[in-house]
């Protein structure tokens, strides 16, 4: 077997320590370096370079992998090494290098296939985790619970959550039900937002800070599931004749999560079961967390008790991103994956696409998977041919009305300015873009354009295509800034 081995770190105190980790506990850490390099490279490079790695073992202060070809063991040591060697470091301190060799596997029983994802220990509490707490039957129970949890998402944890103005709110409210659960005025805590705005992650959040071993106290047992699936499982109870052992399951944890509750609307049966699941749960001090669409006020099909129970703690919404939010989520992720790509970029994705964070993520990270793998550098016109199906789905008919909207935004200037008699150069030169971009992107006649920008004549409208059209020969860093703008109105 031939090896490589990547130096790195700063020694720990207590590298010793490590040849004495539970399986759970490594195999809870590797899950979450995976994901943090799966979040980090994009599905696609991830599937194509890191799938097949395998971690063997630990032995001292080092950490073992696989991978089963020599091309991928080089390449992964190439282009991946020196960030899986700071992941691990950062999960585990005492951790001085990572070994990448070829082989598959190895004999120490924690050779483990990336994709897909083993359920991480972090999720359900397993059977050494309820030896920690205490419970008369730690190994039947754990399984218990495993089998009525669904497994976290490595990927979505407090440190890769960006805050802005639209969810702080409810990052805070998360923060404080994964340090203090079944606080007072905080149970339940209930989260609502559209698609693809956070919850589900702030939820995985939680449960993870909840249950990772290291946490002061000690971990607690966590259910998580959708609320579909709570609906599955408790039909699929009942003709199984297994009602108690159901009841059983989900009420012997100390914090019960239910995902997109909006499944449950005018599903008697089963909202009869969740409402008194609740309300045990809650009598006995433990934690209820529940996401939705919408506010539990306007969750019609919902009975008026569950309402009533669902608003009776902290209610906590997530506003649509705000453009500088997504700039800053764009940015994060960039950093995180450790590649360049031109700001004029990021702003021109948070511009295109709004409505959905997953979606704006998504096209991401197919552009630097796609320039990746071909070799190319990341632009503005290599952003607009690689998702060009992304981009149509949110074409739109551009209007003079919007070309002077986002051409005052951009130069910090007020919308009147357009149609204004000002010449100062500051609102002169924007004016004249905005002219520019009404002649390219619109049908509109130059009359009608003049018109639209305070009653000017024709002639003038020509002679800003005229001047604008010369300062983009002359000046590259302004042919941007208009090429941009022209981007962001037209694709």
């Amino acid at each position: 077997m031939e090896r490589l081995v990547l130096n790195g770190g700063v020694e720990g105190e207590h590298s010793e320590a490590m040849d004495h980790l539970p399986p759970e506990q490594l195999a809870a850490l590797w899950a979450r370096v995976r994901g943090r390099l799966q979040q980090e490279v994009g599905e696609v490079e991830y599937r194509t370079w890191l799938r097949q790695m395998t971690l063997v073992g630990v032995d001292g202060d080092e950490i073992t992998v696989h991978l089963p070809t020599r091309f991928l063991r080089d390449w992964v040591r190439a282009q991946y090494g020196d960030r899986l060697s700071a992941l691990w470091q950062e999960q585990l301190p005492a951790v001085r290098r990572v070994e990448i060799g070829v082989g598959h596997g190895g004999g120490t029983g924690l050779a483990e296939s990336v994709s897909p994802p083993p359920r991480p220990a972090a999720g359900p509490i397993r059977a050494a985790e309820a030896r920690a707490n205490g419970d008369a039957r730690p190994a039947a129970q754990a399984d218990d619970r495993a089998e009525a949890s669904a497994p976290l998402d490595p990927r979505f944890t407090f440190d890769s959550f960006v805050v802005g103005k639209p969810n702080e709110f409810a990052h805070a409210c998360a923060r404080r039900v994964a340090e203090k659960p079944a606080s007072q005025g905080f149970n339940p805590l209930f989260l609502y937002g559209g698609v693809g705005l956070g919850k589900t992650h702030l939820m995985h959040a939680i449960a993870w800070e909840l249950t990772a071993p290291d946490r002061p106290g000690g971990p607690v047992s966590v259910a998580y599931m959708s609320a579909e699936k709570f609906m599955y499982r408790f039909i699929s109870a009942i003709r199984s004749q297994a009602t108690i052992q159901f009841k059983e399951q989900l009420r012997s944890v100390d914090v019960l999560m239910i995902d997109d509750l909006q499944f449950l609307i005018n599903k008697d049966a089963t909202q009869e079961e969740f409402f008194h699941t609740f309300n045990a749960l809650v009598e006995g001090g433990k934690q209820i967390v529940v996401s939705a669409d919408k506010s539990p006020s306007d969750l019609n099909g919902l009975e008026e008790r569950v309402r009533t129970r669902l608003g009776s703690g902290m209610v906590a919404d997530l506003h649509a991103t705000t453009f500088e939010l997504r700039v800053s989520i764009l940015e994060a992720k960039v950093a995180r994956a450790g590649v360049t790509v031109p700001a004029k970029v990021l702003e021109f994705l948070s511009h295109k696409i709004t409505s959905n964070i997953r979606e704006l993520e998504g096209a991401l990270n197919r552009l630097i998977a796609h320039a990746n793998l071909f070799g190319r550098a990341i632009t503005l016109e290599a952003t607009q041919e690689v998702l060009h199906d992304v981009l149509k789905a949110h074409d739109k008919r551009v209007t003079i009305e919007e070309i002077q909207k986002r051409v005052a935004e951009h130069w910090n200037i007020r919308l009147t300015d357009m149609s204004s008699a000002r010449r100062a150069r500051a609102v002169a030169r924007p004016r004249q873009v905005a002219m520019y971009l009404a002649k390219q992107l619109t049908s509109r006649s130059l009359p009608e354009i003049g018109r639209r920008f305070g009653n000017r004549d024709h002639t003038t409208v020509m002679h800003a295509v005229s001047r604008v059209s010369e300062l983009i020969e002359r000046d590259a860093a302004f042919a941007e800034d208009v090429e941009l703008l022209r981007r962001m109105l037209e694709s």
